[in-house]
């Protein structure tokens, strides 16, 4: 066990400790605020404060583990032997960064408290982040960090023992538009036809007639190819359903049509199905509770995870809105329009509300890879070689590989055939 003298413990330090040296470094850690404890210890430790007790093991403290509420903070983004970091520590630190207060940051997406300006559907801007800004959006930079201060631990410490986790892929299929065609009723059919032609889209409309016809199958509608797929690869495939009232941001396929209800049934036999929330429900509890019952009531088996209409995380409230509703996980912390960590980690971790300073029982599901912003590279090999950079990344520190794919984009009318390289991405990085 790791021993770890502070000053003073706080939520916000020990959230943070235990997220890097607990579930990303697999050690365990107790923390001290008495000096003869500390000195007594025989195992591996380390003092966090102000300034070291003696020759110790020492890292620096920066202020933000031991504040409350927010500040803002002139960041300044350094090298770290090849990997960016910020919060220096000065000469006397064993580590030239407080890997701690930088992974608080990242984690509990502080700089979303800080005012910004959303984009049209209310979220933060990729382009805005520290990460962005700073290049370092593609690193899972906390759990990079875990492991540098675990090297430099095993140097003072070479009995110290430590757990690596499993890398893992998860494939994660996302449901907000079931049907490009199919299913709609009578009216939504033809205002669809109407814009079709008034913008004259000759390939569309006939692909539509068909469709309605029973001539051919609906493009939206692979959901046997996709079942069929994660059937060849041990990975936990996910699909998140939309199950939503018609709305001008949600356009499912009604929750009483029973050809939609038999789908989203007949794909639960074979995969885990959840709830992709509508955009009125990421900000109304009320429709959320509503959403989530009738979903677990057709398929007979409790509602926990949760996927956010357009990745529409806006931190506290929505957090706080799953939470209410007693959703355990979510699996929207990512950019739908940008490759990399969000939150600095390939790493599941809690939500922490920073305006109440407690670490909530919500666990966040970090992705990496988002479909859409793949639409950007017109080869496969471009494509692939964007999302290998990630892989390795995420299988040097035994992380978790979160893609999330769309059943529209794969069965969308693209130059790329999307769902062979869907296919192509399972066999290369299931493993």
């Amino acid at each position: 066990m790791l021993l770890i003298y502070t000053h003073k413990i706080t939520n916000r330090l020990t959230y943070t400790t235990r997220q890097l040296f607990e579930r990303i470094l697999g050690i365990d850690i107790s923390f001290t605020t008495k000096v003869e404890d500390f000195i007594k210890h025989t195992g591996p430790k380390l003092t966090y404060s102000k300034q070291p007790l003696q020759n110790e093991f020492f890292i620096r403290s920066n202020d933000l583990l031991f504040e409350q509420g927010i500040n803002d903070f002139d960041i300044r983004v350094e090298d770290w032997e090849g990997i960016p970091c910020f919060f220096p520590t000065g000469e006397k630190s064993s580590i030239p960064y407080d890997v701690f207060s930088a992974s608080f940051f990242l984690l509990s997406r502080y700089e979303e408290y800080l005012p910004h300006v959303k984009d049209s559907v209310g979220r933060f801007p990729a382009k805005e982040s520290i990460a962005y800004l700073n290049k370092f959006l593609e690193l899972p930079v906390v759990d990079l960090w875990a492991y540098k201060l675990l090297l430099t631990l095993k140097e003072r410490f070479p009995d110290i023992k430590n757990s690596s986790r499993d890398y893992s892929c998860t494939p994660i299929i996302n449901v907000t538009t079931s049907h490009a065609h199919a299913h709609r009723g009578f009216i939504r059919s033809l205002g669809g036809f109407l814009m079709d032609l008034g913008g004259f889209r000759l390939r569309n409309i006939g692909r539509r007639i068909a469709v309605l016809l029973g001539i051919k199958k609906d493009p939206y509608d692979n959901f046997d190819a996709l079942v069929d797929i994660h059937k060849k690869f041990p990975v936990k495939s996910m699909f998140f359903f939309q199950f939503a009232k018609y709305s001008a941001h949600d356009k499912n396929i009604s929750p009483n049509n029973n050809k939609f209800r038999y789908l989203i049934k007949s794909v639960a036999d074979y995969s885990v199905v959840s709830l992709s929330t509508s955009f009125l429900s990421s900000t109304d509890k009320y429709v959320l509770k509503e959403e989530k019952q009738q979903l677990a009531n057709l398929i007979n088996r409790p509602i926990n995870y949760a996927r956010l209409r357009y990745n529409r995380v806006n931190v506290p409230m929505t957090y706080r809105t799953l939470i209410e509703t007693e959703f355990t996980d979510d699996f929207s912390m990512g950019y739908t329009h940008e490759i990399g960590f969000r939150a600095g980690t390939c790493t599941p971790f809690h939500f922490y509300d920073i305006n109440t300073e407690v670490k909530q029982p919500l666990k966040v599901h970090p992705f990496a890879v988002h479909d859409y912003a793949l639409l950007k590279y017109q080869k496969k090999e471009e494509i692939f070689n964007k999302i290998d950079v990630i892989y390795r990344q995420v299988k040097e520190v035994h992380g978790d590989f979160v893609l999330v794919f769309s059943n529209e984009l794969l069965g969308g009318d693209h130059k790329i055939d999307w769902m062979d390289l869907y296919q192509a991405s399972l066999r290369r990085y299931y493993v």
